[in-house]
């Protein structure tokens, strides 16, 4: 081969040997400088991986820091399917481990899957057993478990949470205060895919913060067990109870029939049983209802509390209806129109009242809207305007039909009358504290509106009052106190027949007491219960037995209690002299004695005792030494003699009590 020859081919050998090397060194370039980052990270995966480290969720708690919700460490298992070896074997191991199904466990093992969750937040014993496996493919993450130490107690209103968050009630509507910040960490891996115990945390988690309820774990106890205690009794379909602070609008307790334990929500018959029936569910008030017909007509003085209505002998005829009463009535005063629950007294009046103003009303005291109390699912209701009411739809409204409330709805717009005519919005959050247990947010009792006068809201509860005393009302009668409230029976619309059925419907009865000063407005119903007819004889006791227990539990003295020291413009205490029950009959009528001091004038004068308390008024005769004779409940609107008439020896004193609106009346 000449030369020449031998040279072209080097050159030519050099040429491709230059090539490829070139080729290569652009190769290596490519992929140490352009995919480098890529191909690290997939380095990275091979021997280590990243997990969420969830936040511990906050606390949920009553407003004395009652815990009713809390988070537990806890670890959920993972697996890499195609890390696992054997499918069968490692399913075998964990299946008394986690108490699952074999099958399910090796069909998500051998899936095709790259990741599967096998169970979440498994208790910390179950977590070491699986640890101790060593199985390859297996992982652990932290993820805290949610406890409710109470189990049924206040379930409706802290709902519940899922895997993913919060699914109900508090839980749900405070989701992104409860849940905190999730973290990050890298845990190593060995060349068999196993997790090492070294872990590298690249962003700490920020737990949640706590919610503050205005719920009373007391008062929810006492209202559940008796709830639960009728619903049970009277085989009722559902139940609800509502407890509310009227000066604020907390709800102390609310309670629904049927019920679940949220640490176990799945373990329920029917999702219904997770619905807060309270917010969700409106229904028809019946005679309730009367009580804000009562509220706009006396407002607007279409009637008085003596003015004389003819019912009708207990039927009426309206827009070719018939409406009766329960019981055949003649002439009525509008008191006793409330007092009986008189169907054929309330159309009248609200026939009087007019369509408009009535409307206006009802609008005022909150129907027709949510109430805006923060728990999900809140139902508005059904209020109608007038250009959609037929010819019977007023007198309906009337006695509390074609209308539909909530519970919440309906306690609120009592406790309006309760505190002096003042719509006060309700409310289930007191305020928020971080992770240490200090308060950072606190929410305000929030007055909606004005929607009566006082002097309208007292003379009602006067009305109210006497409905307990000597009306429907009275098995929701709390001894030593004055309870104001209504009852209600309410039928049921048949969906097949568009009458109401004769088939007990909802029986109902929402009261505030003490009447005067009142610590609490409650609502008591039992939907369709098998063994009662009348909200009369089913919700009323239910509201007094529970009743009792909150005022006994708020530490209210029962009314005629010996007065307190009374202070003299010196500022010097003077104790009057013991008070001393003679020969009375019960609190509505009882005679007192005010036992001689032994010094004074021998003929004094009798002091104006109107518009003062009880306490006050005895206060004031104690150092008279005089006997003295009380009848009724509220402020001295009536005092036997006169102010300022001469006391001889042994004149007995007559003191008649009543509400403050009596007084201004007789002074009119």
């Amino acid at each position: 081969m000449s030369v020449p020859g031998l040279r072209a081919r080097v050159l030519v050998l050099a040429a491709l040997l230059g090539a490829a090397f070139l080729g290569l060194t652009l190769r290596l370039a490519h992929v140490q400088l352009v995919r480098g980052p890529e191909f690290a990270a997939l380095a990275e995966r091979q021997y280590s991986r990243t997990v969420t480290l969830h936040a511990r969720r906050g606390p949920i708690l009553d407003r004395h820091g009652t815990v009713l919700a809390t988070s537990s460490p806890a670890e959920s298992l993972f697996a890499h399917p195609r890390a696992v070896a054997d499918p069968t074997r490692v399913a075998a191991h964990l299946a008394p481990l986690l108490g699952l199904p074999r099958a399910e466990l090796e069909a998500a093992l051998a899936g095709p899957r790259a990741f599967v969750w096998l169970k979440r937040r498994l208790p910390p014993a179950v977590a070491e057993a699986v640890r101790a496996l060593g199985e390859p493919g297996l992982g652990l993450v932290p993820e805290p478990l949610r406890l409710y130490p109470n189990r049924e107690l206040a379930a409706h209103v802290l709902g519940f949470e899922g895997v993913d968050g919060g699914l109900e009630g508090i839980e749900r509507a405070w989701e992104t205060t409860l849940a905190g910040t999730p973290g990050r960490a890298v845990v190593d891996r060995d060349g068999l895919g196993r997790d090492l115990l070294t872990q590298r945390v690249l962003k700490a988690p920020i737990p949640g913060q706590g919610v503050v309820l205005t719920l009373d774990a007391y008062v929810q106890h006492v209202v559940e067990r008796e709830l639960d205690a009728a619903w049970r009794r009277t085989g009722a379909r559902a139940a609800i109870a509502v407890v509310m602070e009227p000066t604020t609008g907390d709800l102390l307790a609310v309670a629904v029939r049927p019920t679940f334990n949220p640490n176990a929500f799945l373990d329920v018959p029917s999702r219904e049983h997770w619905r807060n029936r309270a917010v969700t569910d409106p229904f028809e008030p019946g005679s309730t209802f009367k009580a804000f017909l009562a509220a706009a007509a006396l407002e607007e003085g279409v009637v008085r509390p003596d003015d004389a209505i003819y019912a009708e002998q207990g039927a009426i005829t309206v827009a070719r209806t018939t409406i009766r009463d329960w019981k055949k009535y003649g002439w009525l005063t509008f008191a006793e129109v409330l007092q009986h629950s008189s169907n054929v007294g309330a159309i009248k009046v609200g026939l009087a009242l007019g369509g408009p103003r009535y409307y206006r009303y009802l609008q005022a005291f909150g129907f027709g809207a949510p109430t805006g109390v923060g728990l999900p699912g809140e139902s508005r209701g059904l209020l109608r305007e007038p250009e959609r009411w037929s010819a019977l739809s007023l007198p309906t409204l009337s006695i509390g039909q074609e209308v539909a409330v909530t519970a919440v709805q309906l306690v609120a717009a009592f406790g309006a009358i309760a505190n002096g005519g003042r719509l006060v919005r309700p409310r289930i959050v007191l305020g928020v504290v971080d992770a240490e247990g200090r308060e950072v947010r606190r929410f305000a009792p929030e007055v909606v509106r004005q929607v009566v006068s006082p002097a309208t809201a007292r003379t009602l509860t006067g009305l109210l009052v006497r409905v307990v005393e000597q009306g429907t009302g009275h098995r929701a009668a709390i001894p030593g106190f004055a309870v104001a409230g209504k009852t209600g029976t309410a039928q049921k619309l048949d969906p097949v027949t568009r009458r109401y059925s004769r088939a007990p419907g909802v029986l109902s009865f929402v009261g505030f007491a003490p009447a005067w000063a009142p610590r609490f407005v409650m609502l008591v119903l039992l939907d369709e219960p098998q063994t009662e007819r009348w909200g009369s004889e089913a919700a009323a006791p239910i509201f007094a037995a529970i009743g009792r227990e909150l005022l006994r539990y708020l530490e209210v003295p029962p009314e005629g209690t010996p007065p307190v020291p009374i202070v003299t413009a010196a500022g010097s205490a003077l104790a009057p002299a013991p008070v001393q029950l003679v020969d009375g009959t019960g609190p509505a009528a009882a005679s007192l004695r005010v036992a001689p001091p032994g010094t004074g004038d021998p003929q004094p004068r009798l002091p104006d005792l109107r518009g003062r308390p009880l306490r006050q008024a005895l206060a004031a005769l104690a150092p008279l030494g005089v006997p003295v004779e009380v009848r009724g409940h509220g402020v001295v609107v009536a005092q036997t003699p006169p102010p300022d008439s001469p006391l001889p020896p042994g004149q007995r004193v007559r003191l008649v009590l009543g509400p403050p609106s009596a007084l201004t009346a007789g002074a009119r």
